[in-house]
């Protein structure tokens, strides 16, 4: 049985990730904090250690040499998001806001892949994602992080 709360109020219910793990946060900000010509690679390794930090992700697709490389990255971090909030009860609908902090690493990563889909004309692509992020946050702004 889930552990998260049952919203017995009316409208949708709203979804909030856990927070990651204290050491992925601290190497993250650490390679973060690397020279720009090693910045690249060190949230490279973050992302490798714990393939599941959303914000490794979002940082590496904002990171990445190219639009095609951008594109995948925040591809992984949107797919391994989705996974994130089934884990976390969401049954894909309702509310995901930015408020909260650890809902940052996957729609960092929602709204690079609609960033990357328009840079490669994938205008569909773009449009899906921008309507997807409204859903989940109607207070959304494009690039709010």
């Amino acid at each position: 049985m889930s552990q998260s709360p049952v919203n017995l109020g009316s409208g949708l219910p709203e979804t909030v990730l856990p927070p990651a793990p204290a050491e992925a946060a601290r190497r993250l900000e650490a390679a973060l904090a690397e020279p720009p010509d090693r910045r690249r690679d060190a949230v490279s390794a973050v992302a490798a250690t714990f393939p599941r930090y959303l914000a490794a992700w979002a940082h590496l697709g904002e990171l990445a040499r190219d639009d095609v490389e951008a594109y995948a990255c925040f591809r992984v971090g949107y797919h391994r998001g989705l996974d994130a909030l089934r884990q976390a009860g969401w049954r894909g609908s309702g509310y995901v806001r930015w408020g909260h902090e650890s809902n940052h690493g996957f729609l960092r990563s929602l709204d690079g892949l609609r960033q990357a889909a328009g840079a490669i004309g994938e205008a569909d692509e773009e449009d899906r994602c921008r309507q997807f992020l409204r859903q989940l946050d109607p207070e959304w702004r494009p690039s709010a992080g």
